[in-house]
């Protein structure tokens, strides 16, 4: 009979974990977020999308890493007609020259009262 040789995988970090999902994995030098969503539904897109944004920037401080890091981004648009302020909101917080890979789509959200879910996944240097 042959050796079994047990292989060691690296450590997955796992941030505000619960029973059916964490906010944030980390493995390989790699933070993969959770769809991050608003808290106040009562704001308009843009609000809406500045919430969410802020809360992409105290995850990713958590890695640690920043938004100049991000890979790729996937945006969830409850209506498509909101691709305009969105973008209002996204232009001012990204920043100009590490822009992220990017894909946006309208999609059924969880919550009727969210306009918007990001997913970002971002490199930890």
């Amino acid at each position: 009979m042959g050796h079994i040789h047990q292989t060691e995988f690296p450590m997955i970090q796992r941030f505000d974990t619960g029973p059916r999902m964490s906010e944030m994995t980390i493995h390989h030098g790699v933070a993969y977020l959770a769809g991050q969503v608003p808290e106040d539904t009562s704001a308009d897109i843009v609000g809406q999308t500045e919430q969410v944004l802020q809360a992409i920037d105290d995850l990713l401080r958590l890695a640690p890493t920043d938004k100049s890091n991000i890979l790729r981004a996937e945006i969830f648009l409850a209506d498509m007609a909101d691709f305009p302020g969105m973008n209002e909101a996204w232009d001012r917080w990204v920043p100009q020259g590490a822009t992220p890979a990017r894909a946006t789509v309208e999609a059924k959200l969880a919550n009727p009262a969210w306009k918007i879910e990001i997913v970002i996944t971002a490199a930890v240097p």
